[in-house]
This record gives structure tokens, sequence and C-alpha cells, in this order.
């Protein structure tokens, strides 16, 4: 594998639709509200992308030391686990790109709030971010060994993603937010879901003790369908709040898609799984799009 190929493929890429969802979702409630700034949009998406890209080298990086990526693990083979990218090598690009990310956040919110509680408020809650991205197979006592994953996940793509990214574009906070924000927290945790089943048996072998170890194969499937269907319920119930038109609707067409991953993810083992995160990835992308072309063409006030 050459070497440009390598680092693509520590890049993750089939997981940054994830993150242009979950911010994606917030710029979409912002133009519902009528409070959008295309600045704020732009700096939010950047963020995203970057944030994720470094949990995804930090994920490569953990995971090869503890020795969760070994030649039994199903999936893609690692470029550290392949020998392609060295260890000082990841570890730079690592430092790099949280420089990268902290330059991104601090632009985005001394462009986006109006107050410098609210920039130290946000400025925390950035850094935190970047220390959970770190922090999931990274260092002493990785959060994701310890099944707090799922948890993690759900906060911070889900209501610190949404809500944040609303907020900076509103600068106040409505409740009915966490419903949208709750349903992407929903869906990036399947995801990961999806990827703890794929590896249940060498993250078990490692001590990697993920929700999907903890609890099995058979019953993490049934925790992955309450996932799907309670992203559609909270979105259905903040249709139903912000209810007037039916085009608000349109978001149901993807449920076809998200039917047709249960299915698979259902009748697979976790030698199959593989596929199915890309999947899911990409329909959360469409999911959201659809409710933002609905919200952005019938806004809500």
């Amino acid at each position: 594998m050459s070497n440009a190929r390598a680092w693509l493929v520590s890049l993750r890429l089939r997981t940054l639709p994830l993150a242009l969802a979950c911010t994606g979702m917030g710029n979409f409630l912002a133009a519902g509200f009528r409070v959008f700034h295309l600045q704020t949009c732009l700096l939010t998406l950047l963020t995203a992308v970057l944030l994720q890209i470094l949990s995804n080298l930090a994920n490569d990086y953990g995971d090869y030391k503890t020795g969760a990526d070994n030649e039994e693990r199903i999936g893609p083979q690692r470029a550290l686990q392949s020998g392609d990218i060295t260890i000082s090598a990841m570890r730079n690009a690592i430092i790099f790109t949280s420089i990268l990310t902290l330059i991104s956040g601090c632009t985005l919110l001394y462009t986006a709030t109006n107050g410098l509680q609210i920039f130290f408020l946000f400025f925390i809650i950035g850094l935190l971010c970047i220390c959970a991205a770190i922090k999931y197979t990274m260092g002493k006592n990785p959060y994701g060994y310890s099944g707090f994953g799922d948890i993690a996940v759900f906060i911070f793509f889900g209501i610190v993603a949404v809500g944040g990214t609303f907020y900076l574009h509103a600068h106040y906070f409505h409740p009915d937010i966490l419903l949208p924000a709750s349903a992407l927290g929903f869906l990036s945790t399947g995801v990961l879901n999806v990827n703890n089943m794929r590896d249940i048996n060498t993250d078990a072998a490692t001590g990697k003790h993920t929700v999907v170890v903890r609890m099995g194969l058979a019953r993490a499937k049934l925790y992955h369908i309450f996932l799907i269907l309670a992203a559609f319920v909270n979105l259905t119930v903040f249709t139903l709040l912000h209810y007037n038109s039916p085009c608000q609707w349109v978001f149901l067409i993807t449920l076809p898609l998200f039917s047709i991953h249960l299915n698979n993810v259902i009748k697979s083992d976790s030698s199959g799984m593989d596929k199915y995160l890309k999947q899911l990835a990409i329909s959360t992308l469409l999911l959201v799009l659809c409710f933002g072309i609905s919200v952005t063409l019938n806004p809500y006030v």
C-alpha cells in the first residue's frame, strides 16, 4: 500500500458523512428558525470533519497500541497494523490535526459568539470534544475500552453537535432542539454499534469491553433496532410540535433505507457487519438532507 493510500485509509473517509450529518442538522434547524449564518455553517462543518478525522487517527493509534488491531480483526486493515505508517508519524498526525481542529474551533467561536462568557464556555466544550476524540482508545484507561463509548457518542455527536451548532447560530437555546439532537445521537451510536458488532471477537479477546461485548451479539442487534426506531420517534415528535406543512414529512422517504439496513444487520453475523457501517452513515446523511430541505422550504417562524 502506498503511503498516500495508507493515510487515506487512516482518515476513514466513510465515517465523514456522519460528522456532516450531525452538524448539518444543527445548521438546518437554524435555517428553520430563521437564525442561519453562512459563515457559522461552514466553520461548524469544517470543525466537525476535523474532529472526526482526529478521532479516527487516535482510534487507529490506540487500538494498535493495545493490540485490538491485529491479523484476526475483520474489516479494512489499518495502516499502523500493516506497517505502512509508523507510530511516530501517526502521533505527529494526531498532534497536527488537534492543532487544526483547535484553530478551526476558535475561529468558529470568535465569529459566532457575542460575549466572552459564551466564548469561554464553548471553548471548554471544544476542548472536551478534542479530549473525547483522543481518549476514546488512547492513554491510560481509555473510556472506549470500558463501555462508555456509546454514551460519549450520543452526547458529542447528538446533543453537543446539533444543539451546540444551533446555539452558535441563534445565541439562544430552544428545548425542542433536544429531539432532533437526540435523534442524531441515536443514529451516531448506531454507527458505533455496527462497528462494535463487527469487532466483537477481537475486542473481547483484547479486553475492550464495549457495550456489544458486554451484552453479546444477539442483544446488540435488538439494541440496534431500538437506536434506529428512537431516532425516528424523536424526529416525528419534533415535526408534530412544529408542523405547518405536509412537506415536513419528506424525511420519512428514507425509512426504507433504514428498514433494509436493519434487516441486513439482523441477518448478519459479525464477519458481515463491515459494509453496514458505511450504509448507516450515508443513510443518516440522506435523512438529514431530506429533513433539512423541508425545513428550509417551510421554516418554523
